[in-house]
């Protein structure tokens, strides 16, 4: 499904994805205008930092952090309330990554003004002594929520979930990473528990709809896209795990131009989106809240392409 055909079937247009149902109103709709909200996301960067040469064979002349920059500034002159969120593998990929083990990478997503990120299986290529070196570097959380820290030197360095507040509206975010055994060496994240993402998801988002009030749930997701085996991804955690309002995925490097719609039980619906690899794309999803009645609906969802043409 292409950006068009995913809004004409959004909340701006007919409910073909069942979008506009229950405790979704169109930005038509309310007494008062809406609060619009503007979700940036990347995934998979994996150390490029600069666009792809020109005369490469496939991704010529695309990405680079620096044009990235300058269009998130844009969008954030363009709209008051924007977060940034990125869902695992900044590392590993290029000699940036070999010459300086993450630290650029976590400047310049700092310079960015990223809101928060999770951990993807390459941020552990340098152990848990590499990924603690370079944390100071990162002027923003990680956030993950499945992994337990607590017998490794970086016990109590992440929290689960983070909550921000835009305009009186609470967005909760938490994170989840995949299963590392037989991923990653045992010996690069040492005493480090994963949990079930699909029960500790449930746990989230119960207390992130009951205790925060959250008004939206995402989740930034490194479990992959979809599976055919009974390997957990992000279609299982969206059914699984129902109340997640957005999942921000990875680890598959899977090019969406629109979120897919997971429908769970009670009739919630779960937008999965993910935007490849390599920092080619920036994921752009808008929604519209409704403050007198608590009510939201997607506005806009596409997938926007980071080259020089694309910041004309």
């Amino acid at each position: 499904m292409n950006r068009r055909d995913f809004i004409k079937t959004s909340a701006l247009g007919a409910a073909g994805l069942g979008l506009a149902g229950p405790g979704l109103i169109t930005p038509a709709l309310g007494a008062a205008k809406p609060v619009r909200l503007t979700i940036l996301h990347t995934n998979d960067m994996h150390s490029r930092i600069d666009p792809f040469p020109v005369g490469a064979a496939q991704w010529a002349d695309q990405g680079g952090m620096a044009r990235r920059a300058a269009l998130v500034a844009r969008i954030r002159q363009e709209q008051p309330n924007v977060l940034l969120l990125d869902a695992g593998d900044i590392w590993q990929g290029t000699p940036y990554f070999n010459f300086f083990g993450g630290e650029l990478e976590y400047k310049l997503m700092s310079q960015m003004q990223y809101d928060a990120a999770t951990l993807g299986n390459h941020d552990f290529d340098n152990g848990l002594q590499g990924l603690e070196k370079q944390l100071p570097q990162a002027q923003f959380p990680f956030l993950i929520a499945n992994y337990d820290f607590s017998q490794t030197p970086l016990k109590g360095r992440f929290q689960p979930y983070k909550v921000f507040v835009k305009q009186g509206v609470r967005i909760g975010v938490f994170g989840v990473g995949i299963e590392m055994a037989g991923l990653i060496s045992d010996k690069n994240y040492g005493a480090t528990r994963y949990l079930d993402p699909v029960a500790v998801a449930r746990e989230q988002v119960q207390h992130l709809r009951g205790a925060e009030k959250c008004d939206l749930v995402i989740c930034l997701s490194h479990l992959g896209y979809k599976y055919e085996s009974g390997k957990v991804d992000d279609h299982k955690l969206a059914a699984g795990a129902p109340g997640i309002d957005l999942i921000i995925g990875g680890h598959t490097h899977t090019f969406l131009d629109a979120p897919t719609v997971v429908e769970g039980p009670q009739g919630h619906r779960t937008l999965i989106n993910q935007v490849g690899w390599s920092g080619i794309k920036l994921g752009r999803i808008d929604y519209a809240f409704d403050r007198a009645t608590g009510r939201k609906a997607v506005a806009a969802a596409e997938s926007l392409s980071i080259n020089a043409s694309a910041l004309g």
